[in-house]
């Protein structure tokens, strides 16, 4: 199985400004190369061959920047397609909704994640993938340990696997951002929009998943890589500062 991929990358990046008034954050250097890049050359890495971007603010960057095609390996190179929603329906879908609109382009199961976070070590694993098709759940979510912006977390994980977001005491991880996601998640009776989102509705992802989770429909573990959400100036500030090598996963 060869998933396809979605990368979100439609967002304003408000907490960012004035880095993002000229600039879309995707393509805010981090460490040499434009963030986005270090998800695509990660995702090509790991086999996926076809990419998706959702796009808004300043999207015709984004694709002028990257076109149609990205190549690391020749014998490998990445498909690269974008959705512009910024043209089509006047702003950003939400992360639902963006995904709701990307739905025709990808397979039953496909990897998600944002544009905007800086994850270099991470492995987009083909045996990851299998795993996750025969299991039967709607999705599996990389969680991190709770950064400082966000210190009561997202979600929890059982001694199963199984995520939940209900305050039971259980230890609570922050979402990456990084998923794999089955199709039906975004089909009732988790979701109203049609594919392809062709009215254009805005929907946030959370509530999905918290309803997937009552019922025990999504999975998660912990990534204990080089993890940050680059959502102020001030953090990518640091990532720059730093002189590690982080280029080889």
């Amino acid at each position: 199985m060869t998933p396809k991929a979605l990368i979100l990358a439609a967002g304003r990046g408000e907490r960012m400004r004035p880095l993002t008034d000229n600039t879309p954050k995707p393509l805010l250097a981090v460490q040499g190369q434009p963030l986005m890049a270090w998800h695509m050359d990660a995702l090509s890495r790991g086999g996926v061959q076809q990419v998706v971007v959702n796009t808004a603010w300043l999207g015709t960057q984004i694709s002028s920047f990257f076109g149609p095609q990205r190549t690391m390996d020749e014998r490998h190179p990445l498909s690269i397609s974008y959705l512009d929603e910024q043209q089509d329906f006047g702003g950003a879908l939400e992360t639902a909704g963006g995904i709701a609109r990307a739905l025709p382009q990808l397979g039953e199961i496909f990897w998600v994640v944002a544009g905007d976070v800086y994850a270099p070590n991470f492995v987009f694993a083909p045996e990851a993938v299998e795993r996750f098709a025969a299991s039967g759940k709607l999705a599996h979510l990389w969680l991190v340990p709770n950064p400082a912006h966000n210190l009561k977390g997202d979600f929890s994980i059982d001694a199963q696997g199984i995520a939940g977001h209900q305050p039971d005491g259980s230890p609570r991880y922050t979402y990456s951002t990084i998923g794999l996601y089955h199709r039906d998640l975004f089909a009732q009776p988790w979701c109203d929009i049609a594919p392809g989102n062709p009215e254009g509705v805005k929907a946030a992802l959370a509530p999905l998943l918290r309803a997937a989770m009552d019922n025990q429909k999504i999975t998660a573990e912990v990534f204990h890589g080089a993890w940050t959400d680059v959502g102020t100036p001030e953090r990518l500030a640091q990532l720059n500062n730093v002189t590690t090598d982080l280029k080889t996963p």
